[in-house]
């Protein structure tokens, strides 16, 4: 292993730089001893002479030295820049011009979420969040998935969520919330953990597939624990039971869907929405919106709030209308 480590950096662009290097300080020192010329012109020379440029008259002897100098130095030459110039055109510049841009997106980027695990599960979240338009960072351990991620066009790390310093470096100080959907649930646990001891106050969403973990990973700091069998069981039996109920809520939580969207939107202490019924807020005439349910600040949800229910700021109202005009009213919610 050795020896053909040994043999690729005789072969790489250093040994080529420090094998032209060599002729020229050789041929410097050979015009020094036989023409007798200063070093700086033995070495202006020598350069001259590599580069197939005119030199200078010299004696016999100088001239024989020439010749040798001209048949190493323009091999050395010719190897250095053509070794030089595989390197820029076959990646090694557009690879480093691609971590450097990383670095950059990695270092601006905000109001994101971080995705950790790349697999079945956080693929799909990555695609809905695309759709969505909204910002996010994977975070995986998996060469191989780092790479699908990145030619899904996703911004990814390949590293071990659970690591604080990695954390870091992919703006969990920025960050909107983070996603936890590795492949174990002992994994899981852990980046929820060391998220929560980085940022308090982060919305944080974590998967778990036995009883035991979603209550670990409640205790861990996770906001929302989800189930995919759970999930997906209740799903399959709603859909037995009431279909046209399900579909209606899949169209109604479509991204693709553009007539009908149900969001959440917040009541910032600003709005003029904030401490007004939805009566005198007329929601419904101004915006086309039904109020289908407010979650309060404490937590607890009140579904089909009546006319002269109060909205205070911190509230979450779940909407439902057009998409233009659920932006409309998102914007007056949040008005400063």
């Amino acid at each position: 292993m050795a020896r053909g480590t040994d043999r690729f950096r005789l072969q790489g662009p250093g040994f080529a730089i420090a094998l032209l290097a060599t002729v020229i300080a050789g041929g410097t020192l050979a015009y020094h001893a036989i023409e007798g010329w200063s070093y700086w012109r033995s070495f202006y020379t020598s350069a001259l002479a590599i580069t197939t440029v005119d030199v200078p008259e010299m004696s016999p002897r100088g001239q024989a030295f020439t010749v040798v100098l001209l048949i190493g130095g323009v091999g050395a030459a010719l190897y250095t820049f053509t070794l030089l110039a595989t390197l820029v055109v076959e990646g090694g510049l557009p690879k480093r011009l691609q971590r450097r841009r990383y670095q950059r997106m990695l270092e601006t980027v905000s109001d994101h979420f971080i995705i950790c695990g790349y697999g079945r599960i956080g693929r799909m979240v990555a695609r809905q969040l695309t759709q969505q338009d909204v910002a996010y960072v994977v975070v995986e351990r998996n060469p191989e998935r780092v790479h699908t991620a990145m030619e899904e066009g996703a911004l990814a790390v390949e590293a071990d969520a659970s690591r604080e310093d990695v954390l870091k470096r992919v703006g969990i100080d920025r960050a909107r919330g983070l996603i936890a959907v590795v492949g174990t649930d002992a994994e899981n646990v852990y980046a929820v953990l060391s998220a929560r001891v980085l940022r308090p106050d982060l919305f944080i969403i974590g998967r778990a597939e036995t009883e035991d973990s979603t209550q670990k990973l409640k205790r861990a700091g996770a906001d929302r624990v989800i189930s995919p069998y759970q999930i997906g069981a209740m799903h399959i039996a709603q859909t037995a039971l009431r279909p046209a109920v399900v579909d209606f809520v899949a169209l109604a939580t479509s991204c693709d869907n553009l007539e009908l969207a149900m969001e959440e939107v917040g009541i910032s202490h600003a709005s003029p929405l904030a401490e007004q019924s939805i009566l005198s807020a007329n929601l419904r005439q101004r915006f086309g919106v039904i109020v289908v349910g407010i979650q309060r600040a404490n937590g607890d949800m009140e579904f089909n709030p009546e006319p002269d229910t109060s909205l205070h700021a911190g509230d979450k109202l779940v909407v439902l209308g057009r998409p233009e005009s659920l932006k409309l009213l998102d914007a007056e919610a949040v008005a400063r």
